[in-house]
């Protein structure tokens, strides 16, 4: 599908994709790089990392991959100063580092619990945080006038209640907890601003694969409002808009792209029913004479 923006709206731009080997991450990293950023990958698994930055390559972009773990604050350190050393500055940090699984509350030990946390929210955090003398208003690499963008990947599940997800509830919920916290403060005091994307169920990712499979998928078609799943070209496409001149007066924002997926509910009864139920209901109504104005009895 072709982009909305200028091949050249990001021209000049150095970002990082936290989770950019794949999935989500990776149709970031790419749409950006093809507008004119250069961009940095960082993942856990150096073959993964390799193949997409082969990929991006392959299409004469900029691209370079690093190896490291955002629970681990050194491995955070490292890659965002090597970035800043390959790229010269930082302007866009995209946490999109994740980790999922079903599992009910009965059966997720605390270690489980744990590690999603990590992962999603402290790992988010800590890049954050070793990203922001980076990213603010005069920071290494910058001018003195703008600092630059962190986007936070988060999800929609703790809007409500989700089943077999407590733990990346959590872990989201606290995703857009930080988001609106660091957009107040960091905003105010660096110039760096902050917002969020919170995607739906995007198809052809890890995380559709683990958490609705195939055998999970059957008759859910209903609940989709707009009768499809997401494609990760449309976060890719939200991403660029906040890393955009368009985005320029956004922060402290979390972007819901799900089709309206968290707003759905089971239909009790078909459409072509309503009328004719209503009309019933009505009937009953008024011939008990509950609920029916006294002017008209």
């Amino acid at each position: 599908m072709e982009s909305p923006f200028r091949p050249d709206v990001l021209r000049g731009k150095a970002a990082l994709v936290t989770g950019g080997g794949s999935g989500i991450g990776f149709e970031v990293a790419a749409q950006l790089a093809r507008h004119g950023a250069q961009v940095a990958l960082m993942g856990r698994r150096r073959e993964v990392l390799d193949k997409a930055v082969a990929a991006l390559r392959s299409e004469g972009l900029r691209a370079v991959g690093f190896d490291g773990d955002v629970r681990k604050q050194e491995d955070a350190a490292r890659v965002l100063a090597a970035t800043v050393e390959h790229f010269g500055k930082l302007d866009i940090l995209v946490n999109g580092a994740a980790g999922n699984f079903l599992a009910s509350p009965e059966d997720l030990k605390p270690k489980g619990f744990r590690t999603v946390l990590d992962i999603d929210t402290v790992g988010t955090y800590t890049m954050c945080y070793e990203a922001m003398k980076y990213l603010k208003r005069g920071g290494q690499g910058r001018g003195p006038s703008s600092g630059g963008l962190i986007i936070n990947i988060s999800a929609t599940l703790h809007y409500t209640a989700a089943w077999y997800q407590i733990h990346v509830s959590a872990a989201k919920a606290g995703v857009d907890s930080i988001t609106r916290s660091l957009a107040l403060e960091w905003g105010t005091d660096y110039d760096v601003r902050v917002n969020g994307i919170a995607p739906g169920p995007i198809q052809d990712t890890p995380g559709m694969r683990k958490l609705a499979p195939e055998e999970m998928s059957q008759g859910r078609q209903e609940m989709r409002p707009l009768f499809k799943l997401g494609e990760k070209w449309d976060i890719a496409m939200a991403a660029l808009y906040l890393a955009s001149d368009a985005g320029k007066y956004v922060n402290g924002a979390t972007i819901v792209v799900d089709g309206g997926l968290w707003l759905s509910r089971p239909r009790h009864i078909p459409k072509e029913d309503v009328k004719a139920l209503s009309k019933v209901v009505e009937k009953k109504v008024r011939a008990s004479g509950v609920g029916v104005p006294s002017s008209k009895l």
